[in-house]
């Protein structure tokens, strides 16, 4: 076993949560009179967290008291409807099973807010996953290493035996800042293209490829 930890990054990776994200930010963005983004173009803004998603979804030079009433917006209509539309990416619940019954130590870390994190964690992935940390004032967001590393030190884990599985360039930095191979997953956020030139130590197209890297 040349790994026996698995992290994963959540939205876009084990989550294909595009849907509901678009509409909570175009829930928000009307209200307040803003025009409202394609799913292509929210496709383009999320990684970094709801924060950056609202401020790149808003005209440029927009003040900070309009980013958080728009923030705010968007952050109660999601808490109410972030499971309508989100789902696991095809073959996602085999590879965790088969994960977990191989006794890989598993782990969320997101740079989505925390409270969404544990509440998806929990409710699609409770059965393999237990350590699920997301964007809160308790720890660094990606691509600062601090969550990975506090995910392994709660899984009991050896960095060595760690390898971090995500789908955007911010994932290839934390990996990397973190010390650890990073696989990118080419069926999230980000095309193949973004994630070569960004590092990633492999490339996979279907979660079952994961098996023959770990």
């Amino acid at each position: 076993m040349k790994y026996d930890t698995i992290i994963f990054d959540l939205d876009g990776t084990l989550l294909n949560t595009l849907d509901d994200l678009k509409d909570s930010l175009n829930f928000a963005l009307e209200k307040y009179g803003y025009q409202e983004r394609t799913l292509e173009e929210v496709r383009s803004f999320v990684g970094n967290g709801v924060r950056k998603l609202v401020q790149r979804s808003l005209p440029l030079h927009s003040s900070e008291k309009e980013v958080e009433q728009c923030l705010a917006t968007f952050t109660a209509h999601y808490n109410e409807n972030m499971q309508n539309k989100t789902r696991p990416y095809d073959g996602i619940m085999e590879l965790l099973l088969h994960l977990d019954r191989c006794n890989y130590k598993l782990a969320i870390v997101s740079n989505k807010f925390d409270t969404a994190v544990k509440e998806l964690a929990k409710e699609y992935f409770s059965d393999f996953i237990n350590i699920a940390i997301g964007d809160s004032s308790k720890v660094k967001r990606k691509p600062a290493p601090d969550a990975v590393y506090k995910a392994i030190d709660n899984l009991g884990s050896d960095i060595k035996k760690t390898i971090y599985v995500g789908d955007s360039e911010t994932d290839v930095q934390t990996a990397k800042n973190a010390g650890i191979p990073c696989v990118g997953v080419t069926w999230g956020f980000r095309t193949r293209e973004v994630l070569r030139n960004e590092g990633a130590e492999y490339l996979i197209d279907t979660p079952k490829e994961l098996l023959t890297i770990i």
